[in-house]
């Protein structure tokens, strides 16, 4: 059959090899918002109520990311502690008091939201914070209105890990993972993304850093929001040639 005899696909009507459910999946903490100080400081006023100083030189950079009951236990073995619940519900009413106000977007995340937002993909929020808080951030920063989803913790912490959380994800929205796309600071995000069977972009100007990213096997890593933009395309293009 020569190229004349084919029939041509109509105006408008999308190739059906394309049609494929593709998602981008976001981080919140660390990707879109600087919530590293709000968070230390509330985990800090969290274990003060529980009678315990945190060491002012201490690195907690790591509490950025990982579920806020594994944070807590950690931070509570170093007194031998064990009243991770309490201490889960004191950092919680700080954080609603006043955390969440100390987490401006990063620079260039309002831009990307709107660019993104333009290439008509699906934009879903993966976040181990609880789902409510997370719509309330967002929110404040306006920023919802781009969001087909939000996915993120339930109220009594359960369902935070990432592995868990992305799978949830995926069978709610019916997106297909060989053909979307993560996108976090942390390890975390890389090996939940990895385990579900997705792509994952690290973003270097969070809390994980190049070292950490490049370990847990990032598959690209992004310098800024206007570079991320560019790799989302690129990532869900080769996707689609080695899904």
């Amino acid at each position: 059959m020569t190229p004349h005899d084919a029939t041509p696909r109509a105006a408008g009507r999308p190739d059906a090899r394309r049609c494929v459910p593709q998602a981008v999946l976001l981080d919140l903490d660390g990707t879109l918002i600087a919530s590293r100080d709000g968070i230390i400081a509330c985990l800090r006023r969290a274990l003060a109520e529980l009678g315990y100083t945190i060491d002012p030189a201490a690195d907690l950079d790591w509490v950025v990311g990982p579920p806020l009951p594994d944070i807590m236990a950690r931070l509570l073995a170093e007194f031998g502690d064990d009243r991770v619940e309490a201490a889960v519900q004191a950092y919680r009413r700080n954080y609603e008091a006043s955390g969440m106000m100390e987490s401006p977007l990063f620079d260039g995340i309002a831009g990307f939201m709107h660019d993104l937002a333009a290439t008509g993909r699906r934009v879903l929020l993966a976040t181990s914070k609880p789902e409510h808080l997370a719509r309330r951030i967002l929110e404040m920063r306006g920023l919802t209105g781009y969001f087909h989803g939000f996915y993120g913790a339930r109220p009594d912490d359960s369902g935070a890990e990432k592995p868990e959380l992305i799978a949830r994800l995926i069978e709610t929205e019916a997106i297909d993972p060989a053909h979307s796309v993560m996108v976090g600071d942390r390890r975390y995000d890389i090996s939940g993304a990895h385990a579900n069977g997705m792509r994952a972009i690290g973003t270097l100007w969070g809390y994980g850093g190049r070292a950490e990213l490049e370990e847990a096997g990032a598959d690209a890593l992004a310098t800024s929001p206007h570079a991320l933009l560019a790799e989302i395309e690129r990532q869900l293009v080769r996707a689609e040639v080695h899904p």
